[in-house]
């Protein structure tokens, strides 16, 4: 049996967290959850502090203050793999990624060592909610990817993602750099440049319907600048 841990980073997730933590656990019923709080002033790390107390299967991170997706990411990883854990997840907690998804994620590494959650996968794109100016971006923005990369991937910026523990001991011998959301970037990059099996199961992403988007041009402009290290190294 497949120990599961479910990472999910928070800031100002008060309105979503509790009901997000309840679908986590009904869906994988033997999984526990890790919020990774990055100081939220709204008082979301309290409320998972709460919850914590309340159940054994959720466990709250504190960080000091707002440093960025792929730094609390980085600690949820270093906490899952200094326990035992076999499969960890990195999700959204604001109900972007369905919960519901979460066992055909796991049932997937048995094909994979790295699942991906796909929005834009064979099939056509999944996304709801957004307003045409954001899709295109978004589909713009994974094309670039590919196109320089040369990363075999449908949807290379998707953050719901499993990972057999042996991929993020592999990927973390190594410096990752990015500190937003090109961090969805670089892990599944180094990932495939190492060898590991990748597979993208098709998911519905629908935008959050509490709280507020954490994108910014800093982390845009951070992601175009990633691609293009990685295209030169690659070459």
């Amino acid at each position: 049996m497949p120990r599961v841990l479910v990472i999910a980073p928070t800031y100002n997730e008060r309105e979503n967290i509790a009901t997000f933590a309840a679908a986590v656990l009904e869906s994988l019923p033997a999984a526990d959850l890790l919020v990774v709080d990055d100081a939220s002033p709204d008082g979301t790390g309290d409320l998972a502090e709460a919850l914590a107390r309340r159940s054994p299967r959720v466990c709250l991170l504190r960080r000091r203050a707002k440093a960025g997706l792929g730094r609390a990411y980085l600690a949820g990883f270093r906490h899952a793999l200094a326990r035992d854990y076999t499969h960890i997840v990195q999700m959204d907690a604001d109900f972007s990624h369905d919960p519901k998804e979460l066992p055909r994620l796991i049932a997937a590494t048995a094909e994979a060592d790295l699942v991906l959650g796909s929005r834009y996968s064979a099939g056509g794109i999944r996304v709801l909610n957004w307003p045409l100016r954001r899709l295109m971006l978004s589909y713009g923005a994974s094309l670039y990817v590919r196109l320089l990369t040369r990363l075999p991937v449908m949807d290379p910026t998707g953050g719901y993602k499993c990972f057999r523990r042996e991929v993020l001991q592999a990927i973390l011998r190594g410096p990752i750099a990015a500190e937003g959301y090109a961090f969805q970037i670089e892990t599944t990059y180094h990932a495939w440049r190492r060898g590991f099996r990748i597979k993208e199961i098709p998911i519905v992403f629908a935008d959050r319907a509490a709280g507020v988007s954490k994108m910014s041009l800093a982390i845009a402009r951070e992601a175009v600048l990633l691609v293009l290290r990685l295209a030169l190294r690659h070459r």
